[in-house]
């Protein structure tokens, strides 16, 4: 019985995890969108628990670009929320005040990070970084969301 939960463990569930190859499906996805925008992004995809699955950083993207698409990705996942829907609750008095100064910074309430939900549960997240709008930051995001589903 054991060693049949651990072989389920190993081998994963992937109808509710974000696979490396499905992960490199959302960042072409994000990045054909960038392309479609004229900008330049980092894209990220981790899962659920905030680890990375994939990174990928288009030519000429900010430098500091990765740096955003992480904590985006990041945020999204472990607060299973977008990362645009978490900034009412970080004001003051509020349940998220100062959560940008969380973890040594992996946390942010700036638009660009989408959570992904497979079969109801919260398996990860995707975010976005780079564009000087980041509303572009969010569709390239929900479009590599939508290459998951």
């Amino acid at each position: 019985m054991f060693a049949s939960f651990i072989n389920s463990f190993l081998k994963g569930d992937n109808n509710t995890m974000i696979t490396l190859e499905n992960a490199k499906k959302a960042l072409e996805a994000s990045e054909n969108k960038a392309k479609e925008l004229g900008v330049k992004v980092t894209t990220t995809v981790v899962d659920e628990h905030g680890v990375v699955i994939a990174t990928s950083k288009m030519d000429d993207a900010l430098v500091i670009s990765p740096d955003f698409a992480f904590s985006k990705a990041y945020t999204a996942a472990v607060l299973k929320m977008p990362t645009e829907g978490v900034a009412p609750y970080a004001v003051s008095e509020k349940p998220y005040y100062g959560l940008n100064m969380l973890l040594a910074g992996k946390m942010t309430t700036i638009a660009g990070g989408v959570p992904v939900t497979m079969h109801g549960k919260v398996v990860g997240g995707v975010g976005v970084g780079g564009s000087a709008d980041t509303a572009q930051d969010a569709l390239c995001a929900q479009e590599a969301v939508k290459a998951l589903a």
